[in-house]
């Protein structure tokens, strides 16, 4: 299928892309990278009116060291960031999970914030965002707002952005010299997750484990490592999960069940 005619406009400045989506509301998207909004438009998933195309606004295009955070802006492409110097050593979870987004084409092409705008629930942008506990920059006419990852993602592909704001940025916590791991089962790879599971480890007693395709957001937990065995069968059996071409929901648990402990145990080991 093709997608039904619409407008296309590709503003100089991030007011200017503000202005049109204050302007025409709900009728407009933004495209970035298009990885994903171009095949549901093509199925008819999604019908805007206006496509506003943000690639090539040179104040979206940075990767900035905030400190304490990594900015990553909305013009930003997963390939770009994955090829950041910095990567491994600041944001090493974003260096593991990077490579098992998409393929190397759709990468160059597909944006960072553009996944966290998508919202897949199996994506692996947004749940490293939600196991780093980072935020999102949101700017409209009425100012600009940021959000914690738990916050801006509510369900699947549903975000808290308003039809009148742009993601101008995502901000990583910087996590040197903490214990990460990332691992996901799919059918093939590049394929969407079954299960995602990522590892980030707080302190000798406590770790952070995120769990993506099990919800309709990423699902964070904070466990102890001494309780581990037991936290991650509380938690395989409490998510219902959901069922799809892919998998059925109790593989997917199981799958989680046999995931997390190597995910966790190789956290350990590079925290060690």
């Amino acid at each position: 299928m093709k997608p039904r005619p619409f407008d296309y406009v590709r503003p100089d400045t991030v007011d200017e892309a503000v202005a049109l989506l204050a302007e025409h509301g709900d009728e407009a998207r933004i495209l970035a990278g298009g990885q994903s909004l171009m095949a549901m438009m093509n199925l008819r998933l999604a019908d805007p009116g206006m496509l506003i195309d943000i690639a090539r606004i040179a104040e979206l295009s940075h990767i900035r060291d905030l400190g304490d955070r990594i900015e990553v802006g909305a013009a930003v492409t997963q390939n770009r960031l994955l090829a950041w110097p910095d990567l491994a050593k600041k944001l090493p979870l974003l260096a593991a999970a990077l490579p098992f987004v998409g393929h190397f084409q759709t990468r160059n092409k597909g944006t960072v914030c553009g996944s966290i705008a998508h919202a897949d629930p199996s994506s692996e942008i947004p749940l490293s965002l939600a196991t780093l506990e980072g935020e999102v920059v949101l700017r409209g006419k009425r100012g600009e707002r940021v959000l914690k990852a738990k916050d801006f993602q509510i369900d699947m592909l549903t975000t808290a952005r308003e039809a009148d704001e742009l993601i101008v940025a995502v901000r990583f916590p910087v996590h040197t010299g903490r214990g990460v791991a990332f691992r996901e089962v799919a059918r093939r790879h590049g394929d969407f997750a079954m299960v995602a599971v990522a590892a980030f480890i707080e302190d000798k007693d406590h770790l952070r484990l995120g769990i993506g395709g099990m919800a309709g957001t990423p699902v964070v937990q904070r466990i102890a490592v001494s309780g581990m065995q037991d936290a991650i069968e509380k938690i395989a059996s409490e998510l219902v999960g959901y069922e799809d071409l892919h998998a059925s929901a109790e593989l997917r648990r199981d799958i989680l069940r046999n995931l997390a402990p190597v995910v966790i145990a190789e956290a350990q080991k590079c925290a060690a």
